[in-house]
């Protein structure tokens, strides 16, 4: 007498970072493509597919919403848009003094999130997001990198965040943070934070396996800040994806198979070559670089 068993849905837990100026329901709305690419990669049959979407804590004014004028819209100036940011950057003559007023807040914000709907597979951001991306990777990665801030700190940077560390009845919790270190992240858009104040999040270099998609006409984050977050990652040169588009999440096949590609073989281990699908590695795929 033979016995069948069934295995249960792999989770696939994805934590998505607006950008700046945005919220989720927009950052949602941008994704939309992105998602239906990713579900058709990873079917309900063989995995629980979920995005997270959390607000970033700082309802922005319009005086921070760069060219978005309310009278050309009628709109009354004490009605305050949908708008949302993870810091507001306050610049200084010598960037090494440029400071992101609000970052702590920022990222508890992601660490509450992680503790009430993580603990997650991997982070997806754009803009400030991905800037933030790279942050919350670079905190999930355990004592290595906790040691960095505190090295970090002794020449003026910002301390590890307590947020990130355990707490009792953390369900994901992992050797004393949060939750373990993320399978994988992806940037769109994103950059590194500048100067000394910042520098725990970068070294040692992050090693969680980022994917940067740059935009070769954005002039919102141009390609040297994306790139100054490239080589804050350990191989990131060989995880840059570039399009021909601006300021943007493109949603063009190539793109979305370039990051489902990743995403894929980061979560099955392996590259997606030899299991019978037109799945291709990252670095294999034609799409410019």
């Amino acid at each position: 007498m033979s016995s069948t068993t069934t295995s249960s849905p792999t989770p696939l837990k994805i934590l998505m970072l607006h950008g700046f100026t945005q919220s989720p329901s927009l950052f949602n709305a941008k994704t939309r493509a992105l998602h239906k690419a990713l579900t058709k990669a990873f079917p309900p049959t063989h995995y629980t597919l979920s995005l997270t979407y959390p607000c970033a804590p700082h309802k922005l004014p319009f005086a921070d919403i760069p060219g978005f004028n309310p009278a050309a819209l009628d709109m009354p100036i004490s009605e305050a848009p949908d708008a949302y940011g993870w810091w507001r950057r306050r610049d200084h003559d010598d960037p090494r003094e440029i400071v992101y007023e609000g970052l702590e807040r920022g990222l508890d914000v992601v660490a509450a999130c992680i503790r009430s709907e993580g603990p997650f597979d991997g982070v997806v951001g754009f803009s400030q997001g991905g800037a933030a991306t790279g942050m919350v990777a670079a905190l999930l990665e355990g004592r290595g990198r906790r040691e960095g801030f505190e090295a970090a700190e002794k020449g003026g940077g910002i301390p590890y965040l307590e947020s990130f560390l355990a707490r009792g009845g953390d369900k994901g919790a992992v050797d004393g943070f949060v939750q373990g270190p993320l399978k994988f992240a992806v940037c769109y858009s994103g950059f590194r934070a500048p100067g000394k104040r910042y520098q725990g999040f970068y070294e040692p270099k992050i090693r969680t396996p980022l994917l940067h998609v740059l935009g070769q006409v954005d002039v919102v984050v141009d390609e040297v800040r994306g790139r100054q977050l490239v080589e804050a990652c350990e191989g990131g040169e060989g995880r840059v994806v570039v399009h021909p588009g601006g300021h943007f999440v493109p949603s063009q096949k190539p793109w979305l198979d370039a990051v489902v590609g990743f995403v894929k073989e980061c979560m099955e281990g392996t590259g997606t070559k030899g299991k019978g699908n037109e799945e291709e590695r990252v670095e294999d795929m034609d799409v410019p670089f």
